[in-house]
């Protein structure tokens, strides 16, 4: 056989195996009887469908994110959305000059979300988009504790005897635990207690003095879903500034899960730009908002709300951007994923989700105080989440955390924890609703609860002893709990 005919012999032979090649069964393939890739990148190439298979494979033994009653983070959005966003994930959002398009549509979400929340055009409000409402925190902070340093630079307040501070109920998210500790400033936490599971308004203002940047009131508290009081909050720092002129202190309102939902189900409600003294709020998009992660909004009252110091002008591919965010280069998705919702859903359309959602939620929490063991804390009053304890007389040989154990083993996670500063020996259960929990799935997950009740309240546990040991006792040992 000659050089050339052995040549064409193989390059027909690569040929064939092109073709083939993915005719190989995915689980019959090399590839797929070897280990991913963990410490160190695989040498070779492997097939696109042998991957994502194999990726999606090892993925499939999570839980069910529509069963996952713990997160905020919505799990389910249209067909449509998902593909339109798809197509805009290779879109970098901050490069405004070569995507104006992407730009438009997050000024319009800024300026929509804005009007939603009462802002004035009048006052130039300003906003932008951000990963999630953590960092719509951080630059909300941020602008709080610029404006402080100029006014006490005015007011002769000497920056360097302390550290500024900020006031926040302890039902705070942990974000506003890495802002302070990032930039160095006390947090001044108002304890909850049982007869005030939200800001609490006859200490709040014990804790603000000349150092205090700014409060912080929290709409729809991660523990039970609690609004604070933002309309007594706005008075009460309305008659503080009265009296402190020369270094005003102003609210911002983290609006939590309560941001997007207060404007549809309680539009009187004032929490918002209606009131004098909050000049920031920010939110998730990827909550209440109905986008998947991650997303979030942080609108000022203003110009003069948010400092000049915390906007950047950069020359950016051909382009001067001002750019306010924290984080810089990100997919568009997000934002188009956004606008989508708003214009997909409108006012209506949020309303009745919304609605629908508290609905399923109000029903759960019925069944689970028709029980009789425990005690309602939250009843998805303004959101859709539910809280409860047990409730001291139970008398059950069980805590909460077997109950979430049982429960979790049937796919439905329900977390238990404790309760912040001055109620941690209070333990409680919650759950939160989003839009993807219809009524069917909602009478499951009551059925199961009712069952594993059953199987904790009938439960024998063998005592570890010697040979011959037959001791038995109800209940699960709590050890470590």
């Amino acid at each position: 056989m000659t050089r050339k005919s052995a040549g064409r012999i193989s390059d027909e032979l690569a040929a064939l195996d092109a073709r083939t090649r993915y005719l190989t069964p995915i689980f019959g393939s090399e590839a797929s009887d070897v280990a991913m890739p963990d410490k160190k990148i695989n040498r070779k190439p492997i097939e696109p469908r042998i991957a994502s298979e194999m990726i999606r494979e090892y993925l499939s033994i999570e839980g069910n994110a529509t069963q996952n009653l713990a997160t905020f983070c919505q799990t389910y959005m249209e067909p449509a959305a998902t593909q339109l966003m798809a197509e805009n994930l290779e879109k970098n959002a901050i490069d405004k000059d070569e995507y104006p398009m992407t730009a438009d549509l997050e000024n319009r979400c800024v300026d929509i979300i804005g009007s939603l929340w009462n802002a004035d055009p009048e006052e130039k409000p300003m906003g932008t988009s951000t990963v999630g409402s953590s960092e719509a925190c951080m630059l909300g902070g941020l602008a709080m504790l610029f404006r402080w340093k100029k006014l006490a630079d005015a007011a002769g307040v000497d920056r360097n005897a302390k550290r500024p501070n900020l006031v926040i109920s302890s039902g705070y998210q942990v974000c506003w635990e890495k802002f302070c500790r990032y930039w160095e400033i006390d947090m001044r936490l108002v304890p909850i207690d049982e007869g005030h599971l939200s800001l609490n308004m006859d200490t709040v203002m014990n804790s603000v003095d000349d150092y205090t940047i700014g409060v912080v009131a929290i709409l729809g508290i991660t523990y039970t879903g609690k609004y604070d009081d933002v309309c007594t909050l706005d008075k009460l720092v309305g008659s503080y500034n009265r009296n402190h002129p020369s270094l005003p202190i102003r609210i911002h309102v983290d609006g939590a899960s309560g941001g997007m939902i207060a404007p549809f189900l309680e539009p009187d409600l004032k929490w918002d730009f209606r009131l004098e003294n909050v000049w920031s709020i920010s939110t998730s998009g990827h909550k209440y908002g109905l986008v998947y992660p991650g997303v979030g909004w942080v609108i000022w009252r203003s110009k003069e709300a948010l400092p000049e110091d915390l906007i950047f002008w950069v020359s950016y591919l051909g382009g001067e951007e001002a750019t306010i965010a924290i984080n810089f280069s990100r997919s568009a998705s997000q934002i188009v994923g956004q606008y989508y919702m708003l214009m997909r859903n409108g006012f209506d359309g949020y309303k009745e989700i919304h609605q629908r959602t508290i609905d399923v939620a109000r029903y759960m929490a019925d069944e689970i105080g028709k029980m009789g063991l425990f005690e309602m804390l939250e009843k998805a009053e303004r959101v859709p989440i539910v809280c409860w304890r047990l409730r001291k007389d139970a008398n059950v040989p069980w805590t909460l955390y077997d109950l979430e154990d049982r429960l979790r083993m049937h796919g439905w996670m329900v977390p238990a924890y404790p309760m912040p500063e001055n109620m941690r020996d209070v333990d409680v259960q919650r759950l939160v609703l989003r839009q993807d929990f219809s009524m069917p799935l909602a009478m499951l997950c009551i059925r199961e609860m009712k069952k594993q009740i059953e199987v904790l309240n009938g439960a024998r546990v063998v005592l570890a002893g010697g040979a011959g040991d037959d001791k038995v006792r109800n209940g699960f040992d709590h050890s470590g709990r």
